[in-house]
């Protein structure tokens, strides 16, 4: 008899109760090793999912159509690969000690509900008894816990494999072309016409030799102003368009003129410019290892579920 670990039973719980499995009765939608997976029973797993959906395509009932079959069928899915990992556990001789069950059981309590007295009142209400609740707890268990075994194990990623990744996908990791900004920020205040003059006066005084970042540290009221109007790196996207065409049209070390928006008044010093390029891999590379590990574990997924399809009978009636 195989045990599964205590440890790892406490670590792996999946959260929140489903609903009652429907009867049989109401159409079968697929059968897998003799457990029928029905019609409601996908129905109420796709609900939350279809709820959110029928939000947001409320005015394109074709597009909306389209996205509830999608939403149905990966239920569906989802359903199968849990009794075929259910009877996988069974196969392979692994049980569950009932005490690891009841401890899983009050962690969910603890957790979703405070106490089993509003448990049971929220149960009532689904039409769903103690005992349902309990079981779907275990399967939940025994389905993370297997998936966990046989899929989120290490993966090595060798540096051959994130470099070719990185060249293959440059274009990922682009940068535009890039300055080094500061701004004095003079927002215009309802009525007040003075802004432009003051900025220009300003203006003329870093033009005479004042520092433009001991200006902005006086007078900026952006919000980099104790930051002596220092922006950074930025893109163009980055800035509204009445400041991106002079902020990339400056050569370094140039101030520019006033600029006069319908809000707000803005003094400008391109410091430096960087040309389009690619991010080095080595600032990139935690974020390629993430793409190609979850990669590689859906790969071990498939190859363990379609290894299960093959070992146990499922019938589709679609």
């Amino acid at each position: 008899m195989k045990t599964f670990p205590f440890l790892l039973a406490l670590a792996v719980v999946a959260s929140g109760p489903l609903r009652v499995r429907a009867d049989v009765a109401d159409g079968v939608e697929a059968v897998v090793h003799g457990e029928a997976i029905t019609f409601s029973e996908v129905d109420d797993h796709a609900r939350p999912a279809v709820t959110v959906l029928k939000r947001q395509y409320l005015s394109q009932p074709d597009v909306l159509d389209a996205k509830v079959h999608e939403t149905v069928t990966d239920t569906l899915n989802q359903l199968v690969e849990r009794q075929l990992i259910l009877h996988s556990f069974d196969a392979e001789g692994y049980q569950l000690p009932e005490g690891v069950v009841d401890d899983l059981v009050q962690e969910r309590i603890r957790e979703h509900y405070g106490d089993r007295v509003t448990l049971i009142r929220t149960l009532q209400a689904e039409g769903m008894t103690f005992e349902q609740f309990r079981k779907q707890v275990r399967e939940q268990y025994i389905e993370s816990a297997l998936r966990n075994q046989k899929v989120q194990r290490e993966i090595i990623l060798s540096p051959y494999k994130v470099q070719t990744y990185y060249l293959a996908n440059l274009d990922k990791y682009k940068l535009d072309d890039q300055v080094k900004l500061r701004m004095i920020v003079f927002p215009k205040p309802s009525g007040n016409t003075n802004t432009v003059a003051f900025a220009q006066e300003i203006q003329a005084q870093i033009k005479a030799g004042a520092s433009f970042a001991e200006m902005a540290g006086l007078y900026s009221q952006g919000s980099q102003q104790h930051q002596a109007g220092d922006w950074g790196w930025v893109e163009r996207s980055v800035l509204r368009k009445e400041l991106a065409a002079p902020a990339f049209t400056l050569a370094v070390g140039q101030v520019s003129e006033v600029i006069d928006t319908p809000d707000t008044v803005y003094l400008m010093l391109v410091e430096d410019r960087k040309p389009a390029q690619a991010r080095p891999l080595a600032e990139v590379r935690t974020e390629i290892e993430k793409v190609l590990r979850t990669q590689q574990q859906a790969a071990l997924q498939k190859q363990w579920i379609d290894g299960l399809k093959k070992k146990t009978f499922v019938r589709y009636f679609q």
